[in-house]
């Protein structure tokens, strides 16, 4: 199933049509609102999908694994996007299944931006972060969660961005206190869905300690850049049970 999409996350902001996700595997894979709705020439410019009253491949794609990943698991699920390997496009594939998510009135998302080597989510939205992120909650127990939550101008989409850069997030992300923050985050909202976007499987433990952390593993590849035995080695590093499978991103 080809499922036209935009170009994977790069130095430059992706134009919203000019790449693809596909699906290559058969199984998978308060409220918040925003006070400055982003315009759709913004949200371009952001690389995030949004609805219209004409159909587009590439918010259909994100529809379609929305769909699927709400079938294939239970309650308001967490959701690891995983990349395969640096550039391939994974906080490109978490923002816009969480803008996805939202799409749904009775839904909201929360997207964590765990890559804390290389974080990028606050910056393509454009979202000025004086209260920090994650590594600043994680360092200080006098932090309030709230305070790190920002509004990203998409209807019903929050963000925690990474916060300061580190070399690794193994430290941060097998303690207690991220654990109860991720469950705190979940269960204080039944319509809430986060998506954690991770590191790169490849070269990092970062990845498989968030997974735990996860209710399903969606892994991205890049096409035309990783090769199936480096996809396969990637697979290897989760559960099985909770592994929804691969997503291709193509970039022209």
């Amino acid at each position: 199933m080809n499922n036209p999409m935009h170009n994977p996350d790069s130095g430059a902001p992706a134009k919203a049509d000019s790449g693809k996700v596909t699906p290559i595997t058969n199984h998978l894979i308060t409220r918040a609102s925003s006070s400055h709705a982003l315009t759709p020439s913004q949200l371009r410019e952001r690389s995030i999908i949004f609805r219209t009253d004409v159909a587009r491949p590439e918010v259909d794609a994100f529809r379609d694994l929305r769909t699927k990943l709400l079938a294939a698991a239970e309650g308001n699920f967490i959701t690891l996007v995983a990349p395969v390997s640096r550039g391939c496009g994974g906080s490109f594939v978490a923002r816009n299944l969480a803008a996805a998510m939202a799409f749904d009135d009775n839904r909201t998302s929360l997207l964590v931006d765990c890559d804390l080597r290389d974080p990028s989510q606050d910056a393509t939205m454009r979202i000025e972060t004086p209260a920090g992120g994650l590594t600043d909650y994680l360092d200080n127990p006098e932090q309030d969660l709230a305070k790190v939550l920002y509004d990203t101008g998409v209807p019903r989409v929050r963000l925690l961005p990474a916060g300061r850069q580190r070399e690794t997030g193994a430290e941060y992300f097998s303690t207690f206190r991220m654990r109860v923050m991720l469950d705190s985050l979940r269960s204080r909202y039944s319509d809430r869905y986060l998506f954690l976007d991770s590191p790169p499987v490849i070269g990092s433990p970062d990845a498989r300690i968030l997974a735990d952390l996860a209710d399903v593993v969606v892994l991205v590849a890049g096409y035309a850049r990783d090769t199936p035995a480096t996809i396969a080695q990637a697979a290897a590093n989760f559960d099985p049970r909770k592994f929804a499978g691969v997503i291709f991103n193509e970039g022209i």
